[in-house]
């Protein structure tokens, strides 16, 4: 694992989480164990509005924190309620807390693809809606991680739990001094908790 990555990871504490959040984050916990211990494939659609933001960021860590923990079978997806792009910020923030990250279309909705590992397969971040076909259509976990995803898809077809995971938008510090580092605290923010969830699996 990239260096950089794996010297956030290792700031990362129990006590950082407050006994409220883990109980929000530990019926995911719970799945992902279920799962294990059927020998089943592990497949994580993370949702929010725009797929734009808090769906890239939980996508990207999650599926970066289970390498780390070594756990196998594990395929983290996201999706929307509608495409737009992933914001350039989420991009540059990753890219500053050390994953390498290639641009591999110029368009209104361009293709990333995301490294946290010289020996592991790249991540494909683009924005879509969650039905995409490039997301799986069945046999998988839905987190919602804002209220208007959650709110606004009350039924994710083919998801055989749903986990409402919320996280305040970065959005609205955009085009502002604290732009940079509200981006940057929402991302160890959200890698911080897929630590705590993916720490609990046995």
């Amino acid at each position: 694992m990239n260096q950089v990555i794996l010297n956030h990871i290792n700031t990362f504490s129990e006590e950082a989480i407050s006994a409220e959040r883990k109980e929000i984050l530990k019926p995911l916990a719970d799945y992902i164990q279920f799962k294990i211990n059927n020998h089943e494939t592990i497949r994580l659609n993370f949702i929010c509005t725009h797929n734009s933001r808090r769906s890239h960021l939980s996508q990207i860590w999650a599926q970066t924190i289970a390498y780390h923990f070594g756990i196998r079978y594990v395929y983290c997806y996201s999706g929307g309620k509608e495409a737009t792009a992933l914001f350039p910020k989420v991009a540059e923030t990753l890219t500053n807390q050390g994953f390498q990250i290639h641009k591999l279309s110029e368009s209104e909705n361009p293709v990333y693809a995301l490294k946290y590992a010289e020996s592991e397969a790249a991540i494909i971040c683009f924005s879509k809606t969650y039905d995409n076909s490039f997301n799986p259509k069945d046999k998988f976990g839905a987190i919602m991680t804002c209220n208007n995803a959650d709110e606004g898809c009350p039924f994710v077809f083919g998801a055989e739990a749903r986990f409402p995971i919320k996280y305040d938008d970065p959005k609205a510090f955009d085009n502002t001094n604290l732009q940079n580092e509200k981006y940057a605290e929402r991302s160890l923010e959200i890698a911080q908790e897929m630590w705590w969830i993916f720490s609990k699996i046995q």
